[in-house]
């Protein structure tokens, strides 16, 4: 009989379908969350975040470091400088089969598990070193699985993108070890005071226990703590086969072998430090923020002899008194051939995140003469060093200029005025030559300014300018009339050791040879024996000093300076208060500033033997020095017979010491005078041609023969 098949029923079929479907679904899903986990891990992996904080340093051109810059201390080392037993030391500790596993490590997660099952609490992790590298990297302490998914997908990723030895380099140079020291290289200074590159086996270890609790494993803080850590880790690396029984035991017996890192609490290279970070920022566009993530080189041209010296008078050197406590003050100093900065001091006793003086804005003073009238004056052919100036009181309009010590000589040379830093002749001679035609040699000086008015000779500036810009614009008058930019950085290297930015020289003629030469004369004749005589220097040094007197307070000052300059350097020397107010005012003037650049400058000549005196350029002259004209009151006269002439005088007084000097003798006729002849150096004159019965008057008037200046007449003679 044929057996007769029939169709399952649509009610057998309905109880089969959703099973199949929900195990379907599951299928699909769980394949969906394979794959995502498997090749997801780039959404998770951040390439910026594998670019490590790393410090910046500061290091002159011969390698020493002089500041680090960071937000986390670390220095990236290549895995090739880490000792393999250093490398073994957290394999061993953190991921005994790092070198097995593609990232996530299934059989220590069992381990793990069953121990913390047998514990009843949480005693064995089972993160791989990847695992712990995507995490510190990409996420947060979040205890959720989510994070830890995203924990795996990210070490997936990693395994498949990065060999072992780059995920271990990255490691190592990310874990944070405690007392601020990120990477094994920082942690080697600051636990062993050396390069990771020299600790021994036992010191490898103890950094290897360290991360997991930096602060209980200290060695400083909790030594037994740190030695069963440190013998902990030693056992894991026998136990891995990395050392033999009989050396751990060995090395368990061993002191911790720690060594704090030297402090380094100098504060002598702040103010530099931070003029270069400002340069960078200024110049080459580096922000503060990137400097301190970044891991530079900046290379800088301080002298760092010069650097500590200058803090240090700075910070106990005499400064002018005043009527709110401490003075302020800054420094500056330029190599002048190459421009870079020696030296930056931008306050007393300056500390990151202070206010950096030596890039502050000041009123001039009467440091600002040469540069802004007697320098553009003496490019005019119409000007000579011993031009005469007029030297009295006189208004332009509401500006009324004054002489400090309110004497006045009626005229005076462009060599003399600079020497006793007379107000008058200054601003008459800019009322001659134009403001525009002086603010034109300013521009070019690096020096512009919106001022239009005359009080710009004497340093009368609605803003002023820095330390260091005066410091740039004199280096004009010792580099034959030439301005270079002043600057800290020579070249900055990335973290990849390449060159990215270059000081690149230049120079720009502002004065031509003869007129930065005669300057030169002038303002060493100016420390000399003219206003800036304060102080001790032996070598050569030419210079200006300035006062600003106070807007508010009669009779006292605000800003005093003094700016000069040996063969070698530039420098400049400001004081004053950061406050303008009436309550902030000077009682000292610019003999303060003038002394203390002097006593910089004898410690810098002991460190480097400066040059006695300025060479002359070839085919100019020597200035002579100006001549001091005598005051002549016991003139007084004599009759002699016989000879030729039957009756002769002769004028007798006491000459000057200055032998330069002539003597113009002048006979007098009612209100005429007539000139009968002259004598050089000598203080007698004979006359003749009178007779018996007749009787003469004569006068002795003193001359200049560089300015073409009469002096005061001397009391009448008459011979009879």
């Amino acid at each position: 009989m044929k057996k007769i098949w029939k169709l399952p029923s649509v009610r057998w079929m309905k109880r089969i379908k959703w099973p199949f479907v929900i195990i379907t679904a599951a299928a699909f899903f769980s394949i969906i969350g394979f794959l995502i986990i498997l090749f997801g891990g780039r959404f998770v992996v951040s390439e910026e975040d594998l670019a490590l904080n790393t410090a910046t340093t500061v290091e002159t051109a011969d390698g020493e470091v002089i500041e680090r810059i960071y937000t986390e201390n670390r220095t990236l080392v290549d895995i090739n400088e880490i000792p393999e037993h250093v490398q073994e030391a957290f394999i061993a500790v953190e991921d005994g089969r790092f070198y097995e596993h593609s990232g996530v490590d299934f059989r220590s997660i069992l381990r793990a598990l069953y121990r913390d099952i047998i514990a009843m609490e949480k005693v064995e992790g089972g993160s791989t070193i990847t695992q712990q590298l995507a995490k510190n990297l990409f996420l947060t302490n979040e205890k959720s699985w989510m994070r830890k998914t995203k924990e795996v997908m990210a070490a997936i990723h990693l395994e498949r993108k990065y060999t072992k030895d780059e995920i271990l380099e990255l490691y190592l140079n990310t874990i944070y070890f405690g007392n601020g020291a990120y990477g094994v290289e920082e942690a080697s200074k600051e636990y062993f005071n050396t390069s990771v590159k020299d600790i021994t086996i036992n010191q490898g270890a103890l950094l290897a226990g360290l991360p997991k609790a930096p602060n209980s494993y200290s060695p400083f803080e909790n030594p037994d703590n740190a030695l069963e850590r440190r013998n902990t880790v030693l056992a894991r690396m026998e136990a891995n086969n990395m050392i033999a029984a009989e050396e751990m035991v060995s090395l368990q017996g061993s002191t911790l072998g720690e060594e704090a890192r030297e402090e380094n609490n100098q504060t002598w290279s702040n103010s530099y430090v931070d003029a270069a970070i400002r340069e960078a920022e200024n110049k080459y566009h580096i922000s503060r923020d990137e400097l301190k993530r970044g891991g530079y080189q900046i290379i800088v041209e301080m002298d760092p002899g010069i650097q500590e010296t200058a803090a240090a008078q700075m910070k106990n050197g005499e400064f002018a008194p005043g009527s709110q406590g401490e003075v302020e003050g800054a420094f500056t100093l330029m190599d002048q051939k190459t421009g870079g900065m020696a030296a930056i001091v931008g306050g007393r006793d300056f500390k990151h995140g202070d206010r950096n003086r030596a890039l502050t804005k000041k009123q001039p003073g009467s440091v600002i003469k040469p540069l802004s009238v007697y320098g553009p004056a003496l490019m005019d052919k119409k000007y000579i060093p011993y031009s005469l100036l007029e030297d009295e009181e006189r208004s332009y309009g509401d500006y009324t200029p004054r002489n400090y010590d309110g004497e006045y000589d009626g005229y005076t040379s462009i060599y003399q005025a600079i020497v006793e830093s007379k107000n008058a002749p200054a601003v008459w001679l800019l009322d001659q030559m134009g403001i525009d035609y002086s603010k034109k040699y300013l521009e070019e000086l690096g020096l512009p300014t919106k001022d239009e008015g005359l009080s710009i000779a004497l340093g009368g500036l609605s803003e002023g300018y820095t330390p260091l810009q005066l410091t740039q614009a004199y280096r004009s008058f010792v580099s034959e009339g030439k301005v270079t930019e002043g600057h800290t950085i020579q070249q900055i290297v990335d973290r990849n050791g390449e060159v990215i930015h270059k000081h690149e020289p230049s120079e720009k003629e502002v004065f031509n040879e003869e007129t930065a030469w005669n300057m030169t004369q002038m303002l060493e004749r100016t420390v000399e024996s003219g206003t800036a005589q304060a102080g001790t220097f032996s070598k050569a040094l030419a210079g200006k000093t300035g006062t600003q007197q106070h807007p508010n307070v009669d009779g006292e000052n605000k800003d005093v300076w003094f700016v000069g300059y040996t063969p070698e350097y530039v420098g400049s020397l400001w004081m004053g208060y950061d406050e303008a107010g009436e309550n902030h005012y000077l009682t000292g003037g610019s003999e303060y500033p003038t002394a203390l650049m002097k006593s910089i400058l004898s410690e810098v000549d002991e460190q480097k033997e400066m040059t006695a005196s300025f060479n002359k350029p070839e085919g100019l002259e020597r200035l002579p020095e100006p001549l001091t004209l005598p005051e002549i009151n016991d003139a007084k006269g004599s009759v002699s017979f016989g000879g030729f002439r039957l009756v002769s005088g002769t004028i007798e007084w006491t000459p000057a010491e200055d032998d330069r000097v002539v003597y113009r003798i002048y006979e007098e006729k009612g209100e005429e005078k007539k000139l009968v002849g002259d004598v050089t150096g000598k203080g007698e004159y004979s006359v003749s041609g009178f007779s018996l019965l007749s009787s003469r008057t004569y006068v002795v008037v003193p001359y200049d023969p560089l300015t073409g200046h009469e002096g005061e007449p001397s009391n009448s003679v008459t011979i009879n």
